[in-house]
C-alpha cells in the first residue's frame, strides 16, 4: 500500500473510488486505538466506494505506519490528517471516526472547520463531556466491574481512561494465553480473533516503547466552547451498554444541531459487529434522512435534543422492528423484511 510523509511520519493510506472521477466527494474513515484500518476494509469501504472517494490510513503507530518515539497526542495525529488530506489533495470531506479517532478528527476541525463537510462520530469518548455525568449513570458498568473483579483485573470502570488501561490489559493476558471473558470481548474486539495476537503485540508495543500512553492519556484539546463551535452537520452513535455513551449525553447540550442515535444493545465496537445497521443509519444521515422521518421533539416534550433509537435494529439472531404499542418484533433474516412488518403495523394503528 502507498506511505505518505506526514508531519514526520510515514503513513500508509488506501483509496478506494470506483467512480474513477474527482468530483465525486470524498470520505475519510478514521479508527480507533488497537486496531487500524481494517476495521473499516472490508466491511465499510466496498460497499461505501460506490457512493464516495473513501480513504482510509492508519493512526500514527498503528497498522503499517510508522512507530516514531512520540506524537501520539490528539493535535499532533490531527496534524497528520492534515497533511494527508493536502497531500492527497482532499480540501473537504465526510469523515466517520470511531472512539479515539473521532477525538483525532474533531481536533482537525478545530483548526480548519471549512474542510468538514459532515462528521459521524461512533462512541467517541470526550473528557470534558464526560465530566459533566457521573460515572455511576452507566448502568452496565456495574455488571462489568464485578467480571473484571472476580478476574483480577484490578481495574475501575469509572476511571476516565478505563478503556485504555483495558486495552493494554488484555493485550498482556493475551499474549501470555491467559483466558479473556466472553462478557468483555465487546470491550476489546480489536485484540480478540485471528490477528489479536499481532495487535495486542503492536499495541503494547507502542504502550511500552514510546510516549504514546501519556499523550493519549493527556489533555485531548477539546473544550466544551470550542465544540460548540462546530456548524457542519454531526451524527453521533453510542451503544446503550457502552461507557463512551457518558459522553454522549454529557455532548447533548453542546450540539442542538446534532442528531444523537442510541445503538440497541451495543458495546463499545458496535461498528465491528453491526455494520450493516451502521451503515444504513449512515446513509440515512447523510440524505438529511433521519430527522425527516420523526419530528426532532414530540408533542409535550422540552425541545433540547436526546438520543433517539432507530426502529428498524440488528442483534444478534437477526432484525427487529420496535414500536410503542407493542415493543420488538422479530427476530427477521433481513431489514427489509423488518421495514415491511413495521410499515405494515403502523397502517393498521387507527
Amino acid at each position: 500500500m502507498p506511505t505518505a510523509l506526514c508531519n514526520g511520519a510515514r503513513i500508509n493510506f488506501v483509496q478506494l473510488d470506483e467512480g474513477g472521477t474527482n468530483t465525486r466527494e470524498n470520505l475519510v474513515m478514521v479508527h480507533g486505538l488497537a486496531t487500524n484500518m481494517a476495521f473499516w476494509y472490508l466491511k465499510y469501504a466496498a460497499q461505501l466506494a460506490s457512493e464516495f472517494r473513501v480513504t482510509l490510513f492508519d493512526l500514527r503507530g498503528h497498522g503499517r505506519s510508522e512507530m516514531t518515539p512520540s506524537g501520539y497526542a490528539p493535535a499532533n495525529l490531527a496534524d497528520d490528517l492534515a497533511a494527508l488530506l493536502d497531500h492527497l489533495q482532499i480540501e473537504k470531506a465526510h469523515f466517520i471516526a470511531h472512539s479515539f479517532g473521532g477525538v483525532v478528527v474533531m481536533n482537525f476541525a478545530l483548526r480548519q472547520p471549512e474542510r468538514v463537510q459532515s462528521l459521524v462520530l461512533a462512541d467517541t469518548h470526550v473528557a470534558v463531556a464526560r465530566q459533566k455525568r457521573d460515572a455511576r449513570e452507566w448502568a452496565h458498568g456495574l455488571a462489568i466491574q464485578k467480571i473484571l473483579d472476580q478476574h483480577g483485573f484490578g481495574l475501575d470502570t469509572q476511571d476516565p481512561y478505563f478503556g485504555y488501561k483495558l486495552l493494554t490489559h488484555v493485550a498482556h493476558r493475551h499474549l501470555h494465553g491467559l483466558e479473556v471473558p466472553d462478557d468483555l470481548a465487546e470491550l476489546v474486539n480489536p485484540l480478540m480473533g485471528g490477528t489479536g495476537g499481532r495487535t495486542a503485540g503492536q499495541w503494547l508495543k507502542l504502550m511500552e516503547t514510546t510516549s504514546a500512553e501519556s499523550e493519549m492519556m493527556g489533555d485531548d484539546n477539546l473544550s466544551l466552547e470550542a465544540l460548540r463551535r462546530f456548524r457542519f452537520p454531526i451524527a453521533a452513535f453510542y451503544g446503550d451498554r457502552s461507557p463512551a455513551r457518558l459522553t454522549g449525553t454529557g455532548l447533548l447540550d453542546v450540539w442542538p444541531h446534532a442528531e444523537f442515535r442510541n445503538v440497541r444493545n451495543a458495546g463499545h465496537f458496535f461498528p465491528a459487529s453491526r455494520p450493516d445497521e451502521f451503515i444504513a443509519a449512515c446513509r440515512r444521515f447523510w440524505r438529511g434522512e433521519i430527522e425527516d422521518t420523526q419530528s426532532r421533539w414530540r408533542t409535550g416534550e422540552i425541545q433540547r435534543s436526546f438520543f433517539r433509537s432507530d426502529r428498524i435494529f440488528r442483534d444478534e439472531d437477526g432484525w427487529y422492528a420496535t414500536t410503542r404499542e407493542a415493543g420488538a418484533l422479530g427476530p427477521f433474516p433481513e431489514s427489509e423484511q423488518a421495514r415491511a412488518v413495521l410499515d405494515r403495523f403502523q397502517a393498521a394503528q387507527p
